[in-house]
């Protein structure tokens, strides 16, 4: 069960990600530095413990109209090996002292926790309060199972980032937030599981949609 700490951070995790985004394929933002507020999101927890998972959305207005992102962070006590191009940054904890912060679809520990939450085998927990279920967001899946392949496959593109499991289907994490029609997220056809949440929109509204659909086919 993960903690909640109500501590500072330095930088904060915003800090991170303004320096950070700009760098990803799947950014819309234009020349100007990204102007980024928290919007929404949700954790996972380690079973063994050690590894923060957090799924953050945050929505950027440093452009003619706002984009929301969906940012999967994990934080760790130590750098983790081989991943120096999935570290975002460190930072200072006041409660753990020194983090590492990854981002998290290239961390093995945060791919599995999700896998197991698109199968019904983890729950999605709120993501300020300890031990305590996030309801407002739900899951499917209909197939057979879902197994990650290594975390080296998995890439980024315009469309999002795609992390191929094994007998090809492929969990495609929805970078670029959209609301759904009427307040829900529908399905496209070919998808074979879902994650959903919502989030808050600048203007004080809440909007939901996709974070992430199991692809068990080429897109055409």
């Amino acid at each position: 069960m993960a903690v909640i700490h109500r501590t500072t951070l330095e930088p904060t995790k915003l800090e991170l990600l303004t320096s950070w985004l700009p760098s990803r394929p799947w950014y819309g933002g234009g020349a100007a530095e990204p102007r980024l507020a928290k919007a929404g999101g949700f954790r996972l927890d380690d079973p063994q413990g050690e590894v923060g998972i957090e799924f953050m959305v945050v929505t950027d207005t440093s452009g003619a109209r706002p984009a929301t992102y969906l940012v999967p962070l994990t934080y760790r006590g130590a750098a983790l090996d081989g991943a120096d191009r999935a570290l975002i940054g460190t930072m200072r904890h006041g409660v753990l002292g020194q983090r590492w912060v990854y981002d998290g679809c290239q961390d093995p520990v945060l791919v599995d926790r999700l896998f197991a939450l698109v199968e019904g085998r983890a729950e999605a927990q709120d993501q300020n309060t300890t031990d305590t279920p996030d309801r407002d967001v739900t899951r499917s899946f209909t197939g057979d199972g879902l197994t990650p392949a290594d975390v080296a496959l998995v890439t980024d593109g315009p469309e999002g980032t795609d992390l191929p499991a094994r007998h090809g289907a492929t969990l495609r994490l929805h970078r670029v937030l959209s609301p759904g029609p009427d307040g829900e997220a529908p399905l496209p056809e070919g998808v074979a599981g879902h994650v959903a949440g919502s989030w808050d929109l600048p203007d004080g509204t809440r909007a939901r949609g996709l974070f992430a659909a199991v692809l068990t086919r080429p897109e055409g």
